[in-house]
């Protein structure tokens, strides 16, 4: 069959899991290297199958091309299930941008996860996500999107709490996975939704019936703002981003990948993806326009004050993840996935930076860095590079997508895009805030400084060419083209002819005025900031404080509400429903109460005996296979070929004649 080389894009990585899980792990224990080489193995595959499928979408009608499936579940007079792949311009970008991150990510996990004792499980868990990701983006079905989304999920939970012996850690990934639930539910009941309605689960199906009209207008609208608030869980946008700068607990390669191409850009891939439903829904959209603006000046706000450097560029995530979300509502698919495709190679890069940091100073406080320029100049270098990306200056390739967006959302949303606008300034602040406050001025650290090792120097020199040359594609109006519109041109006019008209010279202006307040606060010292903080006091505090949403949520919300709704409603049913106290005015019939005592029956007698139970047997299997398991590999070879042996025998007995 034609295009089976796709299916290993995200096959390979699961069989370096595999390797690394079941061979390397129990059988080269002593040598952890060898699961950082199966890995970047593993993603150089997938990279290079990527760009094989690039170049063969580039070449097809529609630019999209077929590969193989099969069923995975037939219900006869019902449903068919199948498991497929959708190819086509948003899949090869999403594939070279998720590849491209996650193997300079793995290259530079060498360097900084080095000694560390959980390196196979850091390498085997990096396996599993990477295909995660990239299985949710190839997938041609809501059904088996949500699987690969759910997983996308459990793999961040392992991965933010890597250090589970640390408290903090532990914390920050139940909490991004308690809060992505939450979004997810809306996103299950949208897939529901749409099958009850539609009868498929299949992307192209569903697509179809929206354009033909086949779905309703409010089934489309629900729909569409269900697959919305999963984008809002995954993506951290407003009021679901809570979970995102706690994530930081996780090693720092891996706030590089989940926060650059993976999980937090996965939000933003899902609405592109269900784009055409959106687009029958001006509710949805509107929807969409109005969380991405304000995540975006919301998140670039906290961002101005933040001292842990991690903490400053997992704002600036979440609020770039705003501009693509107002890029996706006003300007289509390509607009907000341009944006996703440059900020995944600097935003990658910058986190790279703040761990190369980290590893020569021991910390993430900027306020105990200072001077490192010197000392680390090929991390400034690239650092300053990645900088300049992110605060939109000319030619970077910031400036490319997040100009397009800020000029779109201007034209058909003045407000969101004034708020756009006004973003830009924020985000050349704090980022030069960062650079002022790291690698100018005197160390005010203890560690002796030096330069990262050559493992971690290289990736983050190929990111920084990235983050200069790939909003190159859309000079000549390229990228907008292979998705199906725009105009293409010449490459110097698309270079300097974008300065014909006032909008980016005023978007510089205030990515320069930005710059420059930050060197007059944080290096010239013409302006205190301690001054400023003081004369602005009440938006320091509020900034600084996040708006107290995490206090709203754990101390108002869960705490207060849930908890005590909890226990009020525990104390109701033993009180006045078990002990046979039933509050007439509540309850009138003794079923009511006859149910309940047996279900407290039921759950104190069999749920807590079946416990007991499986403690015990625990006890006893353990004392057993203390005694079977003893190390000597022909003993466990006997039983493997046992097993074989019942195994072939079951087949021959049971399978039909």
């Amino acid at each position: 069959m034609q295009n089976q080389f796709i299916w290993l894009i995200f096959l390979t990585p699961l069989l370096s899991f595999l390797v690394i899980s079941f061979l390397l792990k129990p059988f080269f224990k002593n040598q952890p290297k060898l699961a950082g080489y199966v890995t970047i193995t593993a993603v150089s595959v997938s990279l290079i199958l990527s760009l094989v499928t690039l170049i063969k979408v580039l070449g097809a009608p529609h630019h999209e091309i077929t590969a193989p499936d099969f069923n995975w579940i037939i219900i006869e007079g019902a449903a068919r299930i199948h498991f497929g792949l959708k190819v086509d311009a948003l899949t090869s970008v999403m594939l070279l941008a998720v590849n491209t991150v996650s193997l300079m990510v793995q290259i530079y996990s060498q360097g900084y996860m080095h000694g560390d004792p959980g390196y196979h499980r850091y390498y085997a868990v990096m396996s599993l996500f990477t295909t995660a990701m990239l299985g949710l983006v190839l997938a041609d079905s809501l059904l088996l999107m949500f699987i690969f989304w759910e997983l996308v999920g459990l793999c961040s939970y392992l991965l933010i709490g890597f250090w589970f012996h640390r408290p903090a850690a532990a914390n920050a990934a139940k909490k991004a996975f308690l809060v992505t639930r939450l979004g997810d539910l809306g996103f299950l009941l949208a897939i529901i939704y749409l099958f009850a309605n539609g009868g498929t689960f299949n992307l192209n199906e569903l697509f179809q019936m929206a354009v033909a009209g086949a779905l309703g207008g409010t089934v489309l609208t629900w729909a569409a703002l269900g697959i919305l608030s999963g984008a809002i869980g995954k993506s951290a946008q407003f009021p679901l981003h809570v979970w995102l700068p706690d994530a930081m607990e996780g090693p720092t390669p891996v706030s590089a990948l989940i926060h650059a191409a993976t999980m937090a850009a996965a939000g933003v891939f899902l609405v592109a993806r269900t784009y055409p439903l959106f687009e029958h829904s001006t509710t949805a959209l509107q929807v969409v326009a109005v969380v991405g603006g304000v995540t975006a000046i919301f998140a670039a706000s906290i961002g101005l004050v933040q001292n842990d450097i991690k903490r400053v560029l997992a704002y600036s995530t979440i609020s770039q993840l705003g501009y693509m979300m107002l890029g996706l509502a006003t300007g289509g698919v390509a607009v907000g996935i341009f944006h996703l495709f440059n900020h995944a190679f600097f935003k990658a890069l910058l986190f790279l930076g703040a761990g190369s940091v980290n590893h020569a100073t021991k910390t993430f406080d900027m306020n105990l860095m200072g001077g490192l320029r010197k000392a680390m100049p090929w991390t400034y270098r690239t650092f300053l590079i990645g900088s300049l990306s992110l605060a939109g200056i000319w030619p970077l390739s910031g400036f490319w997508s997040k100009d397009e967006i800020v000029a779109i959302a201007l034209e058909q949303q003045p407000l969101l895009g004034t708020l756009a606008m006004i973003t830009v300034f924020m985000t050349a602040f704090y980022m030069f805030r960062v650079i002022f406050k790291t690698f100018g001025g005197s160390y005010r650290g203890e560690e002796h400084l030096h330069e990262s090792t050559s493992n971690m120097v290289i990736p983050m020199v190929i990111l920084a060419v990235l983050a200069v040359t790939s909003g190159w594609f859309n000079i000549t109006g390229g990228f907008s083209s292979f998705f199906g519109h725009g105009e293409s041109h010449g490459f110097l006019q698309g270079l300097f002819g974008i300065f014909a008209h006032p909008l980016p010279w005023i978007s510089l202006l205030l990515a320069g005025a930005g710059i420059l307040l930050a060197y007059a606060m944080y290096s010239a010292s013409w302006v205190s900031a301690e001054a400023m903080g003081k004369r602005f006091a009440p938006l320091y505090q509020l900034f600084y404080h996040k708006y107290w949403i995490d206090e709203l949520y754990e101390n108002l919300i869960v705490r207060k509400v849930l908890l005590n709704g909890l226990f009020a409603l525990s104390h109701f049913i033993d009180s006045k429903i078990i002990d046979g106290g039933v509050n007439t005015l509540l309850v009138q019939r003794y079923i009511v109460r006859d149910f309940f005592k047996y279900l407290s029956t039921f759950d104190r007698r069999v749920v807590d005996g079946l416990v007991d139970l499986s403690g015990k047997i625990t006890l006893v299997t353990g004392s057993v296979t203390r005694k079977v398991l003893t190390g000597k590999l022909q003993f466990y070879g006997l039983f493997i070929g046992l097993g074989m042996a019942a195994l072939i025998m079951g087949f021959f007995i049971f399978s039909p004649r």
